[in-house]
């Protein structure tokens, strides 16, 4: 007997799995399709999906489990857009600012008043040498060129300590500038962390509200998943989970309450035969729908 190259292997088991002649139903061929992977097969046929029977009772209760979801979700959302968190933030950047401007100030003020005590140690030496120059001249005591000079030096340092003193005034002038503006930031950065405060207590008032009704919604999804069947909670878990959070829905009438589309007539005689206790998955939205509401 030949051998059969490892390549051929594949192609000889893919030959023997399909029963022979016209035999070959359209699920052999799904099954032989999705085990080789060929996408011949799969396109001319689909599986159906596995039947799966609930209880009337778990099928309500898989609807209350949503809503119960539903209201968390919601819950969740206030809690994080709460009006008081973005004012509180706002005002928070702007105390922030406050604070820094009133801290900049300060170190400005700093320099300034060494400024202020360097031009008032010039004033000081400039009065002293004056002090000194009309003591030795009201005494009367040496030549007459040494007093007519003292004279002359007394009035240039009165129109230096003149200048001198102008430059002090300005600077004086600037400190009270700069300890104004610091009061005035300060008195800002009390009244944004009052309003702050309020703002706070307002927060915390309206979060102890919505994380009480988060509790009460948590507690009653808990009892009632404990009543339903483990398998159709896993089903509606994974549906939840790949559908923006939604996993059941009533049909109203024609309507999917999940996805809010219409079920086709032909849809709805087909759902209508079938038993009480078979699930129904929405064919655009694939949540489970609940009937009989």
């Amino acid at each position: 007997m030949a051998s059969v190259p490892i390549d051929s292997v594949r192609e000889l088991r893919q030959v023997t799995v399909l029963p022979r002649g016209n035999s070959t139903t359209g699920l052999d061929q799904v099954r032989f399709s999705i085990e080789f992977h060929i996408p011949s097969a799969t396109k001319k046929c689909s599986y159906k999906e596995r039947v799966v029977k609930a209880s009337v009772s778990d099928q309500r209760s898989i609807l209350d489990i949503q809503n119960f979801d539903f209201t968390t979700t919601s819950l969740s959302a206030k809690a994080a857009g709460l009006p008081e968190i973005a004012a509180i933030n706002t005002l928070t950047i702007k105390q922030n600012n406050a604070r820094d401007l009133r801290i900049a100030a300060e170190t400005e003020l700093n320099d300034v008043k060494r400024e202020l005590n360097r031009a008032e140690t010039d004033v000081e030496q400039v009065v002293s040498r004056i002090n000194r120059d009309e003591t030795r001249l009201a005494s009367g005591t040496g030549a007459a060129k040494e007093l007519e000079q003292l004279q002359h030096e007394l009035v240039s340092l009165a129109a230096r300590r003149a200048e001198l003193e102008e430059v002090e005034l300005e600077i004086m002038m600037r400190v009270d500038g700069i300890k104004a503006r610091i009061a005035e930031l300060s008195g800002e950065e009390s009244a944004l962390a009052a309003e702050i405060a309020n703002l706070e207590i307002s927060k915390e008032n309206a979060l102890t509200i919505i994380f009480a009704d988060l509790k009460a919604a948590a507690d009653d999804r808990e009892k009632t998943v404990a009543s339903v069947n483990p398998e159709l909670m896993a089903l509606y878990e994974k549906i939840r989970a790949g559908n923006n959070g939604t996993g059941a829905a009533a049909l109203i009438g024609n309507q999917c309450k999940g996805c809010h589309l219409t079920l086709n007539t032909v849809e709805l005689q087909r759902i209508a035969g079938l038993p009480e206790d078979e699930l129904v998955r929405c064919e655009e939205c694939r949540c489970i729908l609940v009937r009989g509401l």
